[in-house]
């Protein structure tokens, strides 16, 4: 009813096939992953070759969407637009958890080498490109892919445009009472078509945001942990390996996790985030060349 209120403002269509998919045995309780990929294929290639839009903006059924959520992607997707070097914008920080972001800050954005997913601007180029070798399943990690990715970044923000209120689903729960539940939504509106986003442009971002990760002063663990709060400025938590990267992000409540070697929100390795009120960088060294695949 509220779809057909909006009247001829809004087009509702419908995936035609809903049958199982015959799928390997020992995938039979992926059913559902199957499902989604096929149904993503089927919705974006509506969108991008019978209506021919030339962006769009993919929201699941079970995401809230904070008051600037159409501001902030109608102010980036320019930016999209004129970058070779990004390949999607998202609305959401895997890390955006209370507590580990700047509410204060919500302007600001950043850039990473994780596709978040969860609320995301595409062009119609990008499906040009995906669309002949769409995979049968896991849509979402076949993106994080090196084949895919390409050496591509999205934009994503310090705190979540979205949240998804949606416990039950393919994935059984798996990330939503340890993670997803905790996430904080942006509440208020930033006018960000007023501002000037262009720090996000790759040569100019990683000069500022490289300088401002490696010329803060380098603590341990243990010393942040105890910290008092006084000193609020940045620091640089060091990791040197996979597991190092593991055990800190665990010990501070970031996600752990590594698709193709890729931490969740970080960028060039480094993940931003906030711990007792400051701004911390979980970051490898400084002579990083690299992601290793092999991480997971």
């Amino acid at each position: 009813r509220v779809i057909a209120s909006y009247g001829r403002a809004v087009a509702h269509i419908r995936q035609p096939d809903l049958s199982d998919i015959a799928v390997p045995p020992e995938h039979r309780k992926f059913q559902g992953y199957y499902k989604i990929s096929r149904h993503y294929r089927w919705a974006l290639g509506q969108v991008f070759r019978t209506f021919r839009y030339r962006a769009a903006i993919v929201v699941e059924d079970d995401l809230e969407v904070a008051p600037d959520f159409f501001e902030y992607f109608q102010a980036v997707l320019p930016l999209l637009q004129g970058d070779p070097s990004l390949w999607c914008v998202s609305a959401w920080n895997d890390n955006g958890k209370e507590g580990l972001v700047d509410a204060g800050r919500a302007e600001l954005l950043y850039r990473t080498d994780f596709f978040p997913g969860l609320g995301w601007l595409l062009l119609a180029e990008l499906w040009d490109e995906l669309e002949p070798k769409w995979p049968p399943a896991f849509w979402d990690d076949w993106m994080r892919q090196p084949e895919q990715r390409r050496g591509r970044s999205c934009v994503r923000p310090e705190v979540s445009r979205t949240m998804t209120f949606g416990r039950k689903g393919v994935s059984h729960g798996q990330f939503f009472d340890q993670y997803l539940k905790f996430i904080k939504l942006n509440d208020r509106f930033v006018p960000f078509t007023q501002m000037d986003l262009s720090y996000l442009k790759k040569d100019e971002y990683e000069r500022f945001f490289l300088q401002q990760v490696y010329s803060a002063p380098e603590i341990k663990l243990e010393e942040l942990q105890k910290d008092s709060g006084r000193d609020l400025g940045a620091v640089r938590l060091q990791y040197r390996g996979r597991d190092s990267f593991k055990a800190l992000a665990k010990a501070l409540g970031l996600m752990d996790d590594l698709k193709s070697g890729v931490p969740r929100a970080g960028y060039r390795g480094i993940v931003s985030f906030v711990c007792r009120g400051r701004r911390v960088f979980l970051a490898p060294p400084s002579d990083w060349t690299g992601y290793d695949p092999s991480w997971s």
